[in-house]
């Protein structure tokens, strides 16, 4: 085997764990957006559980974000409850580094 080719597997090993943990943090951070917004519908129980499950739904609808904020912010508003985008935004940027450190630390 040539350098080459052993870089090559070596990149593609690294795209192919990047998209892992990528996917596994994504994952976490929709399912503490959608108990966080859960609770503010006061949903509890087993309709918080298929809340969780809608909100990973949604995430499949497109490609990026847009398509869970939408999600989101749509029942938010439909409740009557006031939550802008920015802080919808703001709590999915901090619930995914928490996902990265837990992963991250779960390997250790």
């Amino acid at each position: 085997m040539t350098t080459f080719d052993e870089r090559e597997r070596g990149y593609e090993s690294k795209f192919a764990h990047d998209e892992d943990l990528r996917f596994r943090a994504e994952a976490r951070r929709n399912k503490a957006l959608a108990e966080w917004a859960g609770a503010k519908l006061g949903l509890t129980g087993e309709a918080l559980d298929a809340y969780v499950k809608d909100v990973r739904k949604a995430d499949l609808l497109e490609k990026g974000d847009e398509d869970v904020i939408r999600k989101v912010k749509g029942d938010l508003d439909a409740k009557g409850i006031a939550v802008s985008d920015t802080e919808i935004r703001s709590f999915m940027a901090e619930a995914l580094a928490k996902a990265v450190r837990d992963i991250e630390s779960a390997k250790s």
